[in-house]
């Protein structure tokens, strides 16, 4: 082979595609839910898209531009695992707001000529009218194109302005670049929300009727009291000491034809409930029995015997009808059938909510939950003080707009892959802080929060997501940017969110989207904070770009000799010296080095070597690299000042809690490693915030552990034994073999990934397995 061949860059495997399709094929055949059935027909077009599209040459996959006739900077559409399908995000039918625009233009309904008629003086001043009233949405990036072209031209900036057009023109035809009215402006303000107004109706709106609880309801008001007036029927025949064989009197007869009568008109209008059919119930017995006897058949002594027991079980039972006893149950199944439906109370919130703005989240969520009101009973019939139930109360306290602070703390947002989703409405005011001029900085932050909706691609060969300042209307007014008013604003919203973050929830990584809000604000406030995301194991290729030795020399100015190096057996001077020998040589070079081997082969040495190609293997040398850097925690410390209350002490002790509720799910689990390597990492966190504590503080926590794990189930606190005596151990003094264990084995180190079977997941409560670690243990 020519080694001055060029090297073609790797490209993604369809093997993941082709499985993905299959999901969705044998979802779409077979689920018994139509609206999934339908999703996954969606799902199944999608991936056959892309299976054609990378048999054709179309797609790329890898690449940050996978489509062929598409630039990096156009919003592709993106499916699962971060393939793309060919489509663009903004491409497809007119959108209705399109098609208005065109009627109030008088031009054609095509986006060519809604293009055009924005470059004429009339569409100019209608965008310059969006721009200053802010009465507009941005739900793509393409959607604020128009918008940053008559800022443009209004400030004169004429070149901009036709190099923009001619980047548009090409693709005017295909994609909407139109923006979309709203009836208010975006309010520019410290409050975030989940979900808008608009997004919660439509949730309540999909609320169905529950078929079971509806059912229950139906027996409990139609069939229950009509199965007493049987009782009471049969009763009165009996109690005049008739054998239930002898023939009824006229008057009787009529009673039986008029109830039975009135039978057919329920079982036509009440049709959920069923089980009044069956003849081995009682009520189909009653009314069998009835059946016969008004038809002019006299019972036999089998049909007589049936009915004899049914009358005897349902006295036995509940009592004589108008007893005490009686009359108390079915009063109290008339009050649980008189509740409201969730259904019908979802409606009541969802004409609540119809009265807010639809765009924007709901100051105050408290009047949408409130019991149901003495006029809302008039109007809707539901009975007054009725509360509306915790299900609904969820989703209507998602539209909450509030301070993250209070979201965190009230438990609307649960997690970091929550904040990471909210994170970007902060950004996005931030970062748009750098623009003097109120209309741009306005839509700079509305093309922000669509930029951040677009989804990550699936790339390989150490490349990066396109950014936002990538975007050609972006790039034309970046002259208009102060980047040096915006540093402070973005280093404080970096310490305040990444304290929150970290305080928020202690015992979990930081997610990707969360890093990448972050590293925006890093970048804005040039604090030189190397942040660095969570790489993929199944095509990690065995390299780091510069910011994961970057971030490790943080770690180690921060954490050399404490507890944290022990006990992950690092020399972080070897570290240090190892990234300035690597920038070093990165100054002797006339190119930037896109990879740090050095750092690549310390990472891969202690992860015992083996083969990269094991996912396992790859998976054990990126944990490496999260221990080394300690995946962003010593950067936020060191670089960007966090200082999270009430203190590490705590952090540690809500990681441990983290960690026993994670290894308390292995127990049983058929596949627990994903669940392993989440405790594994909250347990790194635990010994970071362990290691930023004083020797008081430590004492205290490496004594409560025990006491924690104790009360616990008997399994958790057998898996975390070896890990807590191996944290005792490194805390006295000593360290670990070689292999990461000590004392025979009773102390280990506790790591995520495995490649030869992970010692947390055999179940130590079992017999065979405390004989097997007896034998290892015993002298």
């Amino acid at each position: 082979m020519d080694e001055n061949a060029e090297q073609q860059p790797p490209v993604a495997s369809s093997g993941y595609a082709l499985d993905q399709l299959s999901r969705a094929f044998v979802t779409a055949l077979t689920h018994e839910d139509a609206s999934t059935r339908h999703r996954a027909e969606d799902r199944t077009k999608r991936w056959r898209a892309v299976l054609a599209g990378m048999a054709e040459g179309k797609l790329t996959i890898g690449s940050r531009a996978p489509v062929a006739d598409l630039p990096s900077w156009v919003t592709p559409e993106v499916v699962r695992g971060g393939f793309v399908t060919g489509t663009a995000g903004a491409e497809g039918p007119l959108e209705p707001y399109e098609v208005r625009a065109a009627q109030e233009f008088g031009v054609p309904a095509t986006r060519h000529a809604l293009f055009a008629y924005c470059l004429t003086e009339p569409g100019l001043a209608w965008l310059c009218a969006l721009l200053d009233s802010g009465r507009y949405r941005v739900d793509l990036p393409e959607e604020a194109s128009l918008l940053t072209l008559a800022w443009l031209v209004r400030r004169g900036e004429l070149e901009q302005a036709v190099h923009l057009v001619d980047v548009l023109e090409p693709f005017a035809d295909r994609l909407r670049f139109l923006p979309r009215p709203a009836r208010h402006a975006a309010p520019d303000v410290a409050a975030v929300h989940r979900r808008t107004v608009a997004e919660t109706g439509k949730t309540l709106a999909r609320r169905r009727p529950n078929t079971a609880v509806e059912t229950q309801r139906e027996a409990l008001a139609v069939w229950q009291p009509f199965a007493d007036e049987l009782l009471v029927l049969w009763l009165e025949f009996t109690a005049e000491g008739r054998d239930l064989t002898d023939a009824p009197d006229p008057a009787w007869l009529r009673r039986a034809a008029a109830l039975l009568t009135r039978y057919r008109e329920l079982a036509a209008r009440h049709t959920l409930c069923t089980k009044h059919r069956s003849p081995k119930e009682n009520l189909g017995i009653l009314r069998g029995a009835l059946e016969e006897v008004v038809a002019g058949r006299p019972l036999d002594a089998r049909r007589a015997g049936m009915l004899r027991h049914a009358i005897t079980s349902m006295v036995r039972k509940r009592g004589l009808p108008d007893s005490a006893q009686h009359t108390a149950l079915r009063h109290a199944q008339a009050r649980q059938a008189a509740l409201p439906s969730h259904h019908a109370l979802a409606q009541l919130v969802l004409r609540r909510l119809a009265g807010l703005p639809q765009e924007v989240g709901a100051a105050d969520v408290a009047p949408l939950v409130a019991p149901v009101g003495v006029h809302e009973q008039e109007e809707t019939g539901l009975p007054s003080g009725a509360q509306i139930p915790p299900a609904i109360r969820k989703v209507v306290e998602a539209a909450l707009s509030a301070p993250l602070g209070t979201l965190v703390e009230r438990g609307v947002v649960p997690s970091a892959e929550v904040l990471a989703e909210l994170i970007p409405q902060l950004v996005a005011v931030t970062t748009a802080q750098t623009y003097r001029d109120e209309p741009l900085r306005r839509l700079m932050a509305a093309n922000y929060r669509a930029f951040r909706n677009r989804r990550s691609l699936l790339l390989l060969n150490l490349e990066r997501q396109v950014r936002v300042d990538e975007l050609p209307w972006a790039r034309a007014v970046t002259a208009h940017a102060d980047t040096g008013a915006g540093q402070e604003p973005a280093a404080e919203a970096l310490r305040q969110l990444g304290e929150l973050a970290v305080q928020g929830f202690p015992g979990t990584i930081l997610p990707n989207p969360l890093i990448r809000e972050l590293g925006v604000l890093a970048r804005q406030a040039d604090l030189g904070a190397p942040l660095v995301e969570e790489l993929a194991a199944d095509i990690f290729m065995g390299t780091f770009s510069p910011k994961f030795l970057a971030a490790a020399r943080v770690a180690a100015e921060l954490l050399a000799g404490s507890l944290y190096e022990r006990y992950y057996g690092i020399d972080y001077k070897a570290v240090r010296n190892l990234a300035i020998s690597e920038s070093a040589a990165a100054l002797n070079r006339s190119y930037g080095a896109r990879t740090t081997p050095g750092f690549a082969k310390l990472c891969a040495e202690r992860a015992g070597g083996g083969d990269l190609w094991s996912v396992a293997a790859g998976g054990k040398v990126i944990e490496q690299a999260q221990i080394l850097t300690t995946h962003n925690l010593a950067t936020l410390v060191a670089r960007v000042g966090i200082a999270p209350q009430p203190g590490w002490e705590d952090l540690a002790r809500r990681c441990f809690g983290t960690v026993c509720r994670l290894t308390a799910r292995v127990h049983h689990n058929p596949r627990p490693l994903a669940t392993i390597k989440d405790a594994a990492y909250a347990w790194r966190q635990l010994l970071f915030h362990l290691s930023l504590c004083d020797a008081d503080a430590q004492a205290r926590v490496l004594t409560w552990l025990d006491e924690e794990a104790a009360r616990h189930p008997a399994h958790v606190a057998a898996r975390l034994a070896p890990a807590l005596t191996g944290l005792r151990l490194i805390a006295s003094g000593r360290s670990f073999d070689a292999d990461g264990t000590a004392e025979r084995g009773a102390a280990r180190r506790l790591l995520g990934w495995s490649t030869d079977g992970h010692w947390l997941r055999p179940d130590p409560t079992d017999d065979a397995t405390r004989r097997r670690v007896s034998s290892i243990t015993e002298p």
